[in-house]
């Protein structure tokens, strides 16, 4: 008896129909085509031990499985569960009635448990698209999967709930999520506020306007000084994932299995701090199995460098080109995907090996050579990418005693959107445009143009810092950025003066004794 039971290939972010068929007839043998990895050619032995296990016989026939598209790898363990109903099916074990409304995906375990998957979410949006009645999947991934509407889906732990299921045996409730309610619900809450941060106000409003036009910063400055203390709380400050943001970034987590267990829709934004050994497969994504890497995994979130400098310089280089364009290629002989890479870059680093370059207390070992060498590990193209160059110095100890509570993240917040809502009107009619940060040449001849005084001054620092004509366009980028959290509307001379202390690593003397 011929069957078809219906899976899904996830490719990229996104999923892709498998129809799997199953003949039974005479003979005794097992084959299983349409390009099938080595886990799915072993989950014979999984499914003959699930079956069997729970009071079922797996056919004494000849079983031939094909797996369509051919030309679609089909990898990975997550095919277990419709594959045995298939052959159930085949040899008339399981009623064909409701085959053909459902898709099914779950791996199997010896005695017929149903062990999660790798991007459930994506998986219920596909069956939604091609109009399948329901999903059935792990009860590990349910919640995952529940957040797309219009889809009954079924939590399963055993695959003899499966089997009475289509059998019409028993009734499976499905599960159902309020997707606004759970998005609500955590995301404004954080564990970390920059209300724990002593001093460093120059700092803070860096992160401020860093946040407030989607900038990327870098902070340079010795051990010790919070650096990597405030990285950690900018999520704390940008602006609420939306909707469609907020299931984006959900999509990528599910395929690349970083959902926690139970967990829904993500509500905050991710913050990813990858270690400096990190190879550059592991940052921008692909490998054998394709999965994102830790740019994507940071997609309308954080990624966090710390160290910049101990990074190697092929890891490096191989982030331009996601910043710019913020999405990721991979082509490779046999794939070609994407993945999106819509990040906010934070990256710090010592000002020399030995970390205390310009501390105004130890002093530094370092030669002018040395420190030179030091800083060139990072590229022009890559700092050019980077519009906000912070010095951070040690906090004094009158302030680290101070018990008075600085500015809450909260506080700053509310600045960051109403600057993000100004942009958002601003950028309406230009599609893939969201903040300053992403405002091509033409947009800032229209949106950024300096006053008679605004310009002056910035002529004056070209010529009197010796600043690269690469910052030209930062600056006013990030004077565009302030002038929006002032509420003005248009680039004045004060908003090009705090612009241009924000590119000291564009200065031709910087770390020169």
């Amino acid at each position: 008896m011929l069957v078809k039971v219906f899976g899904a290939a996830v490719q990229g972010i996104d999923a892709l129909v498998v129809t799997i068929e199953v003949n039974c007839s005479q003979g005794i043998r097992f084959f299983m085509v349409g390009l099938p990895d080595a886990a799915v050619k072993e989950s014979h032995e999984r499914i003959v031990s699930a079956v069997e296990h729970n009071g079922y016989r797996f056919p004494r026939k000849q079983v031939i499985v094909n797996m369509s598209p051919a030309d679609i790898r089909k990898e990975g363990a997550a095919y277990d569960l419709p594959l045995a109903v298939g052959i159930l099916a085949s040899d008339e074990k399981i009623e064909t009635g409701k085959l053909s409304e459902y898709m099914l995906m779950g791996e199997l375990s010896l005695d017929g448990s149903i062990l999660p998957i790798k991007g459930a979410l994506p998986i219920a949006i596909k069956a939604r698209e091609e109009g399948f009645k329901g999903l059935i999947i792990p009860k590990a991934n349910v919640r995952e999967a529940a957040v797309v509407n219009h889809l009954d889906v079924y939590g399963v732990e055993n695959i003899t709930e499966v089997i009475r299921f289509l059998n019409g045996e028993i009734e499976l409730e499905p599960t159902v999520i309020d997707t606004r309610a759970e998005f609500f619900r955590e995301y404004t809450h954080f564990d970390l506020d920059f209300s724990d941060v002593k001093g460093q106000e120059s700092v803070k409003r860096a992160f401020e306007v860093a946040a407030a036009g989607g900038h990327n910063i870098i902070l340079i400055g010795p051990p010790g000084a919070g650096k990597s203390m405030m990285a950690k709380r900018l999520p704390s400050i940008l602006p609420p994932l939306t909707l469609q943001e907020a299931l984006e970034t959900t999509k990528i987590h599910s395929v690349a299995g970083r959902m926690e267990r139970g967990s829904s829709l993500l509500s905050q934004r991710p913050f990813r701090s990858p270690h400096h050994t990190i190879s550059p497969v592991a940052l921008v994504g692909g490998g054998a199995f394709p999965q994102p890497g830790e740019i994507s995994l940071a997609h309308n979130g954080v990624l966090f460098l710390d160290e910049l400098p101990e990074f190697s310089r092929q890891v490096l280089e191989v982030m331009r080109q996601p910043l710019e364009d913020r999405k990721i290629t991979i082509a490779r002989a046999k794939y070609s995907i994407e993945y999106p890479a819509g990040v906010m870059l934070v990256a710090s680093m010592n000002p020399c090996p030995c970390g205390y370059y310009n501390h105004p207390e130890k002093e530094c070992i370092c030669s002018p050579g040395t420190i030179q060498r030091y800083l060139g590990k990072i590229s022009g193209p890559l700092l050019d990418r980077i519009d906000i160059q912070v010095e951070i110095v040690p906090v004094p100890f009158e302030k680290i005693s101070d018990t008075r509570p600085s500015e809450s993240s909260e506080s700053i917040r509310r600045r960051v959107i109403a600057a993000r809502e100004i942009q958002a009107a601003r950028f309406a009619d230009y599609p893939g445009i969201h903040c300053n940060a992403q405002m091509t040449t033409r947009q800032l001849n229209q949106f950024a143009v300096p006053d008679e005084a605004g310009l002056k001054r910035l002529k004056d620092a070209m010529n009197r810092f010796h600043l690269s004509a690469r910052a030209y366009d930062r600056i006013l980028k990030v004077a565009r950025t302030i002038a929006d959290l002032e509420g003005s509307e248009g680039v004045q001379v004060q908003h090009i003066n705090e612009a241009v202390n924000y590119r000291n690593l564009d200065r031709e003397n910087w770390g020169d004794r």
